[in-house]
């Protein structure tokens, strides 16, 4: 059975890093986190190394800076979080969540067009 995968705010904020940057040092992230909040640097390195021991990344030693990569999908936590929401927020409604969210924050035209053609795709396959 896989286990969930469930990391916390601080490794959220991690992995977009990695994921947004690529495979990075510690120095790398922590100077990213440190744009938008005040954060000490063993922090970050205690926290990717917790995160080395939970799988959610890898390692490469073979240079002085040690380079960390990201060994979950952005996709796979995605889905993973937004079906916690649904499902414990939402009581199962996909529909409720959508409202709310679009509610809560206007999407752009882009964002729009997106949601129509998932809409139109969604249609078709019923």
């Amino acid at each position: 059975m896989k286990k969930k995968i469930k990391p916390t705010e601080a490794e959220l904020e991690i992995m977009q890093i990695l994921w947004s940057d690529g495979p990075s040092s510690v120095r790398h992230v922590h100077q990213q986190l440190s744009k938008t909040k005040e954060v000490y640097y063993t922090t970050t390195l205690k926290t990717m190394q917790i995160m080395l021991d939970k799988g959610l990344l890898s390692r490469d030693t073979s240079e002085r800076a040690h380079i960390y990569k990201p060994e979950i999908d952005k996709s796979a936590i995605e889905k993973t979080m937004i079906d916690k929401i649904v499902n414990t927020v939402f009581r199962g409604s996909t529909s409720n969540m959508i409202i709310s969210a679009m509610g809560n924050r206007t999407p752009s035209k882009a964002e729009l067009q997106e949601i129509k053609k998932l809409i139109d795709q969604l249609s078709k396959d019923k």
